[in-house]
């Protein structure tokens, strides 16, 4: 069943209009960044990280708005209820179809955003590798902000607001992912944000 919800949200990722949004607003940023700094390559070099990081939080939360509410107001969440599945594997099942259809093109699109912001190329394999042990727990912050703002008309601005402290420790460990053992506190946090995900979610969205 996990599975299957997985499939059926991918499909409707794929599906959407709104499918290269986060990949074209990650390489927005990186292009549009060093015309706001200006041509000190060295400072670019120092704060790309900080910028590939910051880019790929705002890209995690483009479709927040899309994650839950349309299939709360479609009765899709009931009629899961109805027949019995949990909400927990709804939810989670929803957090690994976001992670899958905004980390892999984002990760396609770094090299990209690399040679724009002058990343040099094993700083940009480090970058690749921190983002693929953080941005799991970007999404399932994704996903908790998306149930808690799912009756709420214009939730996308609360959900940033939401999630915004909370990835904090992610975004630290990610931009230094380079220092010893940062690597190993990044995958933690993504463990503990993946195990707390789902529950929080499910909490949310089920009726009082």
């Amino acid at each position: 069943m996990f599975l299957a919800l997985v499939r059926r949200d991918l499909s409707l990722i794929a599906r959407s209009p709104a499918i290269w949004m986060p990949v074209m607003f990650f390489v927005l940023v990186a292009a549009l960044f060093p015309f706001a700094i200006g041509p000190d390559a060295r400072l670019l070099t120092r704060i790309a990280p900080g910028v590939v990081w910051v880019a790929a939080l705002l890209a995690a939360l483009l479709p927040v708005e899309t994650l839950l509410a349309p299939d709360m107001d479609d009765g899709t969440i009931d009629q899961l209820m109805v027949r019995g599945i949990a909400l927990e594997i709804v939810c989670a099942a929803r957090i690994c179809a976001h992670w899958l259809g905004f980390s892999l093109p984002l990760l396609a699109a770094l090299p990209v955003a690399g040679v724009l912001l002058g990343v040099e190329p094993a700083v940009g394999w480090q970058l690749a590798l921190a983002l693929l042990a953080g941005t799991p727990a970007l999404a399932s912050l994704a996903v908790m902000a998306a149930a808690l703002t799912a009756s709420l008309r214009g939730g996308g601005a609360l959900a940033g607001l939401i999630i915004l402290p909370l990835a904090l420790p992610v975004l630290i460990f990610g931009v230094g992912a380079d220092a010893p053992g940062a690597l190993r506190l990044l995958m933690a946090a993504s463990l503990v944000a993946l195990a707390i995900g789902p529950f929080a979610a499910a909490a949310a969205l089920r009726p009082d």
